[in-house]
């Protein structure tokens, strides 16, 4: 491990201070270790986008009353069958949906999956969370078996 030294004017200091006991850091390091990350992966994201590999959850609000759009959302998971790792549905109220889709693939193809279902009529609020993984993008042959908790 590499020990970095930096200078911060005091009201960025107390500003990383805050955030720090906001979000339960440990100290000082483990924040600026989880910013730096968060930015060298945003930057990877738009600079080597074409290439990468990702996982990602697609979250989206629509209205269920919504003219064929429960048929138009599953349709379009079945197209992209090879994308879509699983998706959770929720009911937010009367009229209100709540969809969370689970992905993985070329970055490029997760990303246009997403762009298309967003702009389908009748979504509200869609969000994309890419994780780009070094991963290979083909599943390995033998199960993958979890110990049990």
């Amino acid at each position: 491990m590499e020990r970095l030294t930096i200078s911060l004017d005091s009201g960025l200091a107390e500003e990383l201070d805050r955030l720090i006991r906001a979000q339960g850091y440990g100290n000082r390091s483990e924040a600026l270790r989880d910013i730096l990350r968060r930015h060298i992966e945003q930057a990877r994201l738009q600079q080597e986008a074409e290439s990468l590999h990702c996982v990602a959850n697609l979250s989206f609000v629509y209205d269920h009353h919504a003219r064929t759009l429960a048929e138009r959302v599953m349709a379009l998971q079945h197209e992209h069958h090879d994308l879509t790792i699983a998706s959770q549905h929720v009911h937010l109220d009367h009229d209100h949906c709540l969809e969370s889709l689970m992905l993985k693939g070329p970055l490029p193809r997760v990303r246009a999956f997403a762009e298309r279902l967003s702009a389908e009529r009748g979504v509200r609020h869609g969000q994309l969370n890419l994780i780009p993984v070094e991963a290979a993008a083909d599943a390995h042959p033998h199960p993958h078996l979890h110990p049990k908790s």
